[in-house]
């Protein structure tokens, strides 16, 4: 039998040219990570279900997972994200961490959902949180490392905007309009849903809910102003305000509060945040994050506020094609040894070996082809520089080596050709 060559629905095979850009995006990610002062972790990929069961939307759990019986009769899923695994992981090891922590990763997850752009069944995810600090210092640092990467990326400030709210706002709000409280978090997954259905599919489905009280709403959300003229001073419009300040005297310039962003989780305690791609063509969340202070208290019973974000390569990508800011590939390979004719193989590889031996990363054509041929792949590989090894050239210790890019030639000793490169 013959087998289909296609990947299964929804997941991506990474082909070289496709590995360079996820490198890329993840060595980007790492490295600004580190530079904030964040350490790595990372988990097995398989989590017990009741994990999510408890504290992931109801959407999620009921839709998406990828969940089975083991052998062992366990319920086990894959994780569909990674916030309830490190919150696992905190409370694991409550009385040997320094607080507040500064830690990120970057899983893979899976959810079974209709592949579209954006979207696919199985993706890698920049998570990056803060453990125990409620200082409104924390949210903002996750935010401002945000728009750091952006900016390593190549980002411009009008290429993309920065939504903010805070759950804990809606609630004061939903608390003065007389939204019972049990109702508060369907009614926050409704309005985070609000850009994404017709407006009367909205005014209905929220109608539905709670009655006549949304036509109010509706018309608050609707009013720039609106939720802090019906709220009054607090400790939470204070914090949030302070979160805010903090952010504009950083430097960020495309802040912009978003009653209508509530994020999709139930776990949600504070400010909530996305970031939105400005251009028409990809007009989308790149990804989002906020505060979380009660997950780790809920599951584990250890009180650790929280707050971060989770930024998924797939958007990602689509973010850096739509401005023209992914990176132009080129090989990890930096120099193609082009084999002559009638050449000892074990000298060729002893030449290598030197140079590897002095940080050059090395490919030896095995091919037995021309050397015209030797040198057209060596191009179509995207190999900078290629050499040509002969007996001359073993015996003299002296060697060619060309550009591909600009097509300069120049021949020396080993050492002048190391320089070279």
């Amino acid at each position: 039998m013959i087998l289909s060559t296609d990947s299964y629905k929804g997941v991506r095979d990474f082909y070289p040219e496709d590995q360079v850009i996820q490198n890329y995006i993840f060595n980007t990610w790492k490295k600004v990570a580190e530079s904030w002062g964040f350490v790595e972790y990372n988990a097995s990929t398989l989590e017990p279900l009741e994990l999510y069961k408890s504290k992931t939307s109801e959407e999620i759990v009921n839709e998406q997972l990828y969940s089975f019986k083991d052998k062992g009769d366990r319920d086990v899923v894959l994780r569909p994200e990674m916030t309830p695994t490190v919150a696992r992981m905190i409370a694991a090891k409550y009385n040997e961490v320094s607080f507040p922590a500064r830690w990120y990763s970057i899983p893979n997850l899976f959810r079974y959902e209709k592949p579209q752009r954006g979207r696919l069944r199985e993706h890698w995810q920049l998570n990056i949180d803060i453990f125990g600090s409620a200082s409104p210092y924390a949210d903002a640092e996750t935010i401002m490392l945000a728009s750091d990467i952006m900016k390593k990326f190549g980002a411009k400030d009008e290429d993309y905007e920065i939504r903010i709210n805070s759950r804990s706002l809606m609630d004061m709000l939903y608390k003065e309009l007389g939204i019972p409280e049990e109702k508060s978090k369907t009614v926050s997954r409704i309005i985070d849903k609000k850009d994404k259905i017709s407006p009367d599919a909205f005014k209905e489905t929220l109608e539905n809910e709670i009655g006549d009280i949304s036509n109010k709403l509706i018309a608050i959300l609707q009013s720039k102003e609106g939720v802090f003229e019906q709220i009054s001073s607090s400790a939470e419009t204070e914090y949030f305000s302070q979160v805010v300040s903090i952010l504009e005297k950083a430097g960020i310039q495309n802040l912009k509060f978003t009653p209508t962003l509530t994020r999709g989780f139930d776990y949600y305690t504070g400010v909530v945040f996305e970031l939105f791609d400005t251009n028409p063509e990809n007009p989308r969340s790149i990804f989002g994050g906020g505060r979380y202070d009660n997950l780790i208290e809920d599951l584990f019973g250890k009180k650790v506020s929280a707050v971060g974000f989770g930024w998924g390569d797939v958007t990602t990508r689509d973010f850096l094609g739509t401005h023209s800011l992914l990176p132009k590939l080129s090989s990890t390979t930096e120099v193609w040894l082009a084999v002559a004719p009638e050449t000892n193989m074990d000298e060729v590889y002893r030449l290598g070996n030197e140079l590897r031996n002095k940080g050059i990363k090395i490919g030896i054509d095995i091919s037995g082809k021309k050397l015209g041929d030797q040198i057209a792949g060596a191009e179509k590989r995207k190999i900078l520089f290629v050499m040509v090894v002969g007996r001359n050239e073993l015996e003299s210790k002296n060697y060619k080596i060309k550009n591909l890019a600009s097509g300069e030639e120049k021949s020396g000793n080993l050492d002048e050709v190391i320089k070279l490169i």
